[in-house]
């Protein structure tokens, strides 16, 4: 028998990937307000959580750089409300839309088989927790016992090691955050039936989420592709033909790459957004993808020790015309929003770097912007009455 023919590779342009990106991560064309921050999470497929609140907590900024000034509580109700959503490990820990609990099955069985853990756990202490669970109702690791030893960072307690664990495995799920804390609840209660059962094999888990990946990322190398949901380039390998994906050559990217096929229907046209992004942001948590897309090295630098740093504790970038222009490291003093270290791809990144930052100030209830240090000191001038034109 004939092998089939392989699919012609479609060739696409660097400015043409670039806008893909933009648009499959909501930053090219009008934003649905109507879908709000449920149709942000849904077109992102993982927004990723982090303890670090400078301006906002991450996964807060993730809807406001597409969306604009949506209402922080709307942000919150929309993530741990209505059993819409699931906190899990994806791309690190993520929160993501609970239709997406199907696809993580091969996960949460390789963890139920995983030979070694760093800490250790007994049968009995992981049967009271569940069984506590399933008796009181949703809790915190506080309520099931308490969550550390007395010890700093991993020095966890018996009640919660064990509920991390049957979060892991899928028999517990975290559904909801209350002052940062996790809520922990059966997953027999929390995941509507229709979905609850680990039915899907491994293949089938993957092949879905790497078609999620592509459409989530417009267009992607097999490592971009692969690392939005944290998979090995070999489970990649083994789903990426049936996932649907189109191969396509990018000009000037050195490996092959893969588009969703939606994204290659239409000329990626429309308005760009202008705002602050995360670190964490979906759009540059990749940076070797963030460096070939926008030639931007970005790095997030508040685990780098202080004197090392280049661009500050917290440097967020400055989307702007669909590039990035440059980063500021934010601060806040009650009612002013503090600029600790600005730096500007040039005199056309003053104006957009000003409106994101008044932007970004009235967000979060800040009147006033006070700039620190500006890397091009011949950029400070205009900076400052650029943001004092805006302001007014």
């Amino acid at each position: 028998m004939t092998p089939p023919l392989p699919l012609p590779t479609v060739e696409l342009s660097a400015d043409q990937a670039r806008r893909i990106a933009l648009r499959a991560q909501g930053f090219l064309g009008a934003p649905d307000r109507r879908a709000g921050v449920p149709g942000v999470l849904r077109q992102l497929g993982a927004v990723q959580l982090d303890t670090i609140s400078v301006l906002a907590r991450s996964h807060e900024l993730i809807p406001y750089a597409r969306l604009g000034a949506v209402g922080r509580r709307a942000v919150e109700e929309a993530y741990w409300s209505g059993g819409r959503t699931f906190e899990y490990w994806s791309h690190a820990a993520c929160v993501l839309p609970v239709e997406e609990w199907p696809h993580f099955a091969f996960r949460r069985r390789a963890y139920r088989t995983r030979p070694q853990w760093s800490h250790d756990l007994s049968d009995a202490a992981y049967s009271t927790v569940i069984d506590q669970l399933r008796a009181e109702g949703p809790l915190t690791a506080t309520e099931l016992g308490g969550a550390k030893n007395g010890g700093e960072w991993w020095d966890w307690s018996e009640s919660k090691i064990a509920v991390e664990r049957a979060l892991m495995y899928g028999e517990v799920v975290c559904t909801e955050r209350r002052g940062w804390k996790r809520i922990y609840d059966l997953a027999e209660r929390a995941i509507p039936d229709a979905i609850l059962h680990d039915d899907l094999d491994d293949t089938e888990c993957l092949r879905r989420l790497v078609a999620l990946a592509g459409r989530s990322l417009g267009v992607g190398t097999r490592a971009d592709i692969a690392d939005y949901h944290r998979l090995k380039g070999e489970q990649f390998d083994a789903v990426v033909a049936d996932s649907g994906l189109v191969p396509v050559a990018v000009e000037g990217w050195a490996k092959p790459a893969w588009a969703d096929p939606e994204a290659l229907l239409s000329e990626p046209r429309g308005r760009h957004r202008t705002t602050l992004l995360s670190p964490f942001d979906s759009l540059i948590w990749e940076r070797a993808r963030t460096e070939r897309i926008f030639g931007f090295a970005h790095r997030l630098e508040a685990y780098v020790p202080k004197p090392k740093r280049l661009h500050g504790y917290f440097a967020m970038p400055l989307l702007a015309g669909g590039r990035l222009r440059g980063r500021v490291d934010p601060a806040r003093e009650g009612t002013t929003l503090v600029a600790r270290q600005v730096s500007l791809d040039g005199r056309k990144a003053v104006v957009p770097m000003a409106e994101a930052l008044v932007r970004a100030a009235s967000w979060v209830g800040c009147t006033d912007i006070r700039l620190e240090r500006v890397d091009a000191p011949e950029l400070r001038e205009p900076l400052t009455a650029e943001i004092a034109r805006t302001l007014a």
